[in-house]
């Protein structure tokens, strides 16, 4: 029953995903992200701090990307901060990337990651809302030609 559910949720938030990001199997992730028109933040952080070309690598990657409205809940001289501090970037930035292709069937049957950071996220099921941290997967299976994107509400730090 469990399954079935998460199954079902699983494919809910696939489909919300799937109408604005439906050709993107050629495309790497950074691609990807700059075709979808919500993620020019994570985009501009990911160039800053040097990620651009890993990400645009062979992988796989599983990303779990925060929106630009979810950086927007940034007080912004925080932001500002962050941006500034190359180390603390790049750590934020790893925190939300996973090795391999973690598909959403994988995710809801996982209640951990490791990151490339290095860390553990916490990744919970609970009434067919996924969580990552304290991150809301809004949609998922975004595959790219190097792995794929889960999109989420909220920045997720280590």
């Amino acid at each position: 029953m469990i399954k079935q559910f998460c199954t079902a949720a699983t494919l809910a938030l696939a489909l919300i995903a799937a109408p604005a990001l439906a050709d993107s199997h050629g495309k790497n992730i950074i691609e990807t992200a700059e075709d979808a028109g919500q993620f020019g933040t994570l985009l501009t952080a990911i160039e800053t701090a040097g990620l651009t070309g890993a990400l645009s690598g062979e992988g796989p990657f599983t990303v779990f990307a925060p929106t630009d409205e979810a950086f927007a809940a940034i007080p912004a001289e925080d932001l500002e901060a962050i941006l500034a501090d190359t180390d603390l970037l790049t750590s934020i930035l790893t925190y939300h990337v996973v090795s391999g292709k973690v598909m959403a069937a994988d995710v809801v049957n996982l209640t951990s990651a490791t990151t490339l950071q290095g860390s553990d996220v916490s990744i919970s099921v609970n009434g067919g809302t996924v969580s990552v941290d304290d991150a809301t997967v809004v949609a998922t299976d975004i595959e790219t030609s190097n792995g794929v994107i889960h999109v989420i509400d909220a920045v997720i730090t280590p």
